[in-house]
């Protein structure tokens, strides 16, 4: 039985992974409507890694940016809700780009309060990261985002 369990979560990284391969040969629309089945698939008990992978990838595929904030902000909630368990689904080492991602939300709708909060935390955060190519890409792009909003 725990073996099925593993084979089906596996399957769902499988599913996700190959949609987002899907949204960024810029198939945004399908991959929208895929991510939407995957969701209502995994409910929002579900695991909590694939409910922070699935959402924040969602967002990227979003054509609005309200719903995009939307999906960053569940990708979050995923995350913070798994709290004891967050080490445990890697999703520890993920808060910097969720906070990233959401001050791009709010820095978009003309938050940059807003914006500059989540961009801090996405600073405080940084000691998960790995240094390597992730790690750098995402200091950089909250380093752009910083200098972006000072000059506002």
């Amino acid at each position: 039985m725990v073996e099925q369990q593993e084979a089906s979560e596996d399957a769902v990284m499988t599913r996700i992974g190959q949609t987002a391969m899907l949204l960024h040969a810029g198939d945004r629309e399908e991959a929208r409507s895929r991510f939407g089945a995957l969701w209502e698939e995994i409910g929002a008990r579900g695991d909590p890694g694939h409910r922070c992978l699935l959402a924040h990838y969602m967002a990227d595929a979003q054509d609005d940016p309200r719903d995009e904030l939307l999906w960053d902000l569940r990708a979050l909630a995923a995350a913070e809700g798994a709290a004891g368990e967050a080490a445990a689904a890697g999703l520890d080492g993920f808060h910097p780009s969720l906070h990233l991602g959401l001050a791009r939300d709010y820095a978009k709708l003309g938050r940059p309060e807003a914006a500059r909060s989540h961009l801090r935390r996405a600073r405080e955060s940084c000691a998960v990261l790995v240094e390597d190519s992730y790690g750098h890409g995402v200091r950089a792009e909250i380093g752009r985002l910083e200098e972006r909003l000072a000059g506002e």
